[in-house]
């Protein structure tokens, strides 16, 4: 046998055996769409399902696996659809039962998977479980958490059972005059709390997931996962929660330590009811896996208790923030550090990893880190080990928008939920109306999907040459040893290497800083170029060895491969 035969054929025994217990969440691309500002069909101003619809060939275009949407159930739109009130029917500002259906067979037939925002911890207090609860409907009365408070020992008056603080702010606990008790809201006064001690709440979540997993659904992104279980003394009181010394400002989150309303042991037992109901629903109705997304801004050691715990399986993707955190002054030590504490507890026990790069509550990469760094860390989080989630409009560098305040309509954190830019036409080719529900940015004639296709280093042919090598033999070996290594080889430069250890091996290189870095000897091996940022002064298919010395620019990021 030909020695090139040889090595062909052990590069795909290799391949297959890296790759053969790989599922499809664990390499995925996902890509988050925020429906009021994805696609309007109707010249409404305001994004929709039929829109979506439309645009979910440019998901297939840029390598997206899967896409999950933010909230499209009914809902009053206090808190812009978390708030629900029909967790069984879509909100006729997105569409219809029927638009949903019909996207989800434009999915199927792209082969574009659809994961839905599903938000248990409450309900909008417009919602009908919430009005039986109130009226001590037989079956309701404690779908809710309700309390008849304490009195105060010195005044005799009637005060909230604990001191607990709401995440926007003011008390979690309101009087309710019709019940004459108190209900908590971890958010939103016009989010109650729904009881998860009470098996019927349970069995009603459980019927949620089932209607939109028979729709056809591909899996769920949980919502605010900490706060779904609170702790309850055996008496029936809850207990003051201590002070932080992370605020001055007792009516502030963060002015206590929230060690009985986050990451309780019952929510994570939650995670484990969920996957295994998700698990039976494959094991009846056949398909690949339905993916659960755990959002928890909690320590790793917790996500790794909600991924599994050696005899429980739970969420497949507890999402990890943790490159969010990164700054425009951030280093290559500083991104090494943040992928650490990830790969050091969930990589070890689990071999999984996911990276997100935004959401529609962070400011936008440009804002945070620069619009010179926007592909730097697209480039990262895709060359990275396991599944990378985008934020639309990441894709092709955009920017928060300055958004003026209107009254009580006004969002802080509407400037990173700005209509997508496909056009530099009349506004963005996002909608046909005369107004867009929020403004357009102004930068949108210069960052739009169709001025960036045609540009060779745009932000947007750069994301799309990095999910291409997502499905490459030396990136889907990840699980294999030694298929996947990083390290910062000087304060600034990140260097990542993906490899199936025979036959195909990248180096990702990523200067951080705003200097020109020399770095010597780094392989013994001559590599090629196969992918170079707009700050680089390299070119696709110039060849480099690595036993010399190697040059990158400022903010420069490349991909080079070498093959057997």
């Amino acid at each position: 046998m030909p020695k090139w035969v040889h090595l062909f054929l052990v590069a795909v025994l290799v391949a297959i055996a890296g790759c053969a217990d790989i599922d499809w969440w664990e390499n995925a691309s996902l890509y988050q769409i925020y429906p009021r500002s994805f696609q309007d069909s109707d010249g409404d101003g305001i994004g929709d399902l039929k829109g979506i619809t439309s645009r979910l060939s440019y998901l297939k275009e840029i390598g997206i696996t899967a896409t999950w949407l933010s909230p499209v159930f009914t809902s009053p739109m206090s808190d812009f659809g978390y708030d629900i009130s029909n967790f069984f029917d879509i909100d006729p500002i997105f569409g219809t039962l029927d638009d949903f259906d019909a996207l989800i067979v434009e999915a199927k037939s792209l082969g574009v998977k659809i994961i839905l925002d599903f938000v248990p911890n409450h309900s909008s207090d417009e919602n009908e479980w919430f009005d039986k609860s109130v009226n001590r409907v037989d079956g309701y009365d404690d779908f809710y958490v309700w309390h008849d408070g304490k009195v105060n020992a010195v005044t005799g008056e009637r005060e909230p059972p604990s001191n607990w603080i709401s995440v926007f702010g003011g008390p979690q606990w309101t009087w309710h005059e019709t019940r004459q008790q108190y209900f908590l809201h971890q958010f939103q006064v016009k989010q109650p709390d729904l009881n998860f001690t009470n098996p019927m709440v349970r069995e009603h979540m459980l019927d949620v997931l089932k209607f939109w997993l028979d729709r056809g659904v591909d899996g769920f992104r949980i919502d605010a996962v900490p706060h779904i279980y609170e702790y309850r003394n055996a008496d029936g009181s809850y207990s003051d929660e201590p002070v932080s010394g992370w605020s001055s400002n007792p009516e502030a989150y963060d002015y206590h330590d929230h060690i009985y309303t986050k990451d309780q042991p019952a929510t994570v037992e939650l995670m484990y009811e969920w996957r295994a109901f998700l698990d039976q629903y494959r094991t009846e109705n056949g398909g690949d896996s339905r993916v659960l997304l755990a959002e928890a801004f909690s320590s790793v050691e917790t996500l790794s208790a909600y991924f599994g715990n050696g005899t429980h399986l739970g969420t497949q993707l507890p999402m990890n923030f943790q490159l969010m955190y990164l700054s425009g002054y951030s280093t290559a030590r500083d991104v090494v550090s943040s992928i650490d504490y990830w790969m050091n507890t969930m990589w070890t026990e689990h071999q999984t990893a996911n990276w997100v790069v935004g959401n529609h509550d962070t400011n936008r990469v440009a804002d945070r880190m620069g619009a010179h760094k926007v592909d730097l860390l697209n480039v990262i989080v895709s060359a990275l080990p396991g599944a990378s989630i985008t934020y639309y409009g990441e894709e092709i560098g955009m920017s928060n928008v300055d958004v003026e305040c209107a009254g009580d309509s006004c969002e802080d954190r509407d400037g990173e939920r700005t209509p997508m830019q496909w056009t530099a036409g009349r506004n963005a080719d996002f909608s046909q109306g005369e107004n867009t529900w929020l403004p357009l940015n102004p930068d949108y004639e210069r960052f739009n999907v169709q001025t960036e296709r045609g540009v060779a280093r745009s932000s947007l042919n750069i994301f799309k040459g990095m999910q291409a090598l997502k499905s490459s033999s030396a990136f889907q070996s990840f699980k294999q040893e030694g298929g996947f290594s990083y390290e910062a080889v000087t304060n600034q430069v990140l260097q990542i290497i993906r490899t199936n250890k025979y036959s195909e091996e990248y180096r990702i290189l990523v200067n951080m800083g705003n200097g020109m870095e020399i770095i010597d000897g780094l392989a013994d091996k001559v590599f090629e170029y196969v992918l170079t940022t707009a700050y680089s002064s390299h070119h696709q298919g110039q060849t480099v060895d690595l036993r010399e010395r190697i040059l990158l620019m400022p903010y420069e990021a490349v991909v080079l491969r070498w093959l057997a």
